[in-house]
């Protein structure tokens, strides 16, 4: 049902897409898919109130879905890319498979054909970078990091900050699970993207 109405929602997207110049796709998890509060709270809806507000033309389209992994991003590419071109990508994907524990000679290479395959259809990309909590151990944490910004490195495209920098270690920002942010940290979220994202952008 969920897929159902993702594809629906990509279909309407590419109609409506013709009249905008330009796009920018948010191919991410739960933390972009505004989960525990209403769509119109999370951080990409406020993104494209942002853009609106100061005079960019872009339309922004939330791919995001809860517990999205970097394989089940990748496996959906095609057909997000076959339905639109986006001019700007953020890709904030990694999480759910590091909090699973997968190999991170995986999780890094599935990142790294996403970013081939936007680059390809000549889409900038910015890399979110995830972080894990410290029971995971220093040595798969330093690994699971160092993906990141070896990526950033290896495929030329931008490294944002973490999303959650200044959040994650507040309790009151965070709902009960203490994994997703609360409506009032989703501001935040934005803030702390929106430095590296606004030097892609382009005003007409």
């Amino acid at each position: 049902m969920i897929y159902k109405l993702f594809f629906t929602c990509l279909l309407l997207f590419s109609l409506n897409a013709q009249t905008q110049d330009k796009t920018i796709l948010v191919l991410a998890d739960s933390l972009s898919a505004s989960y525990g509060i209403a769509i119109e709270d999370g951080w990409v809806s406020l993104l494209q109130n942002r853009l609106n507000e100061q005079g960019y033309t872009y339309k922004v389209f939330n791919a995001s879905i809860s517990g999205d992994t970097t394989h089940g991003a990748k496996s959906r590419l095609d057909d997000i890319l076959n339905e639109m071109k986006p001019d700007i990508t953020i890709l904030e994907l990694g999480g759910n498979d590091g909090l699973r524990g997968l190999p991170i000679s995986e999780i890094k290479s599935n990142l790294e054909v996403i970013i081939q395959f936007l680059k390809a259809e000549h889409s900038e990309v910015l890399l979110v970078p995830m972080l894990l909590p410290p029971n995971y151990g220093k040595f798969y944490i330093d690994q699971f990091t160092s993906i990141y910004t070896d990526l950033a490195e290896e495929t030329d495209v931008k490294l944002s900050k973490f999303i959650l920098e200044d959040i994650a270690n507040k309790p009151e920002l965070m709902q009960n699970d203490g994994i997703h942010p609360k409506a009032e940290a989703q501001i935040m979220m934005l803030d702390n993207i929106w430095p590296d994202l606004v030097s892609m952008l382009i005003k007409e």
